[in-house]
């Protein structure tokens, strides 16, 4: 008696089969995001506070400018000071 078309014998052949990988689908559309307008506000502080930070604390522009005001003997005059005294208070909210 004779058997054929099992196979071969050897058991590691089976292994050796390798199944082909899927084509990768494409997505119907395109990718997108939506970003929130806390995030947009929030981005926009952070931005802010990246500005102060990096700005120079002392701007001798206007050191120059005040101590050529200064110079002047004119300049502190009564009207001057009260205008300073105001806007310091109004800056307090007196």
């Amino acid at each position: 008696m004779t058997v054929e078309g099992v196979g071969p014998v050897d058991p590691v052949s089976n292994l050796k089969k390798v199944d082909r990988a899927d084509k990768p689908r494409k997505a119907p559309g395109a990718d997108s995001i939506q970003v929130s307008a806390e995030a947009k506000s929030a981005a926009e502080v952070y931005h802010a506070k990246e500005l102060v930070k990096n700005s120079p604390d002392v701007r001798a522009d206007r050191i120059a400018e005040v101590k050529k005001k200064l110079e002047d003997p004119n300049y502190l005059s009564d009207e001057m000071l009260s205008d300073v005294a105001d806007r310091i208070m109004d800056s307090f909210g007196i």
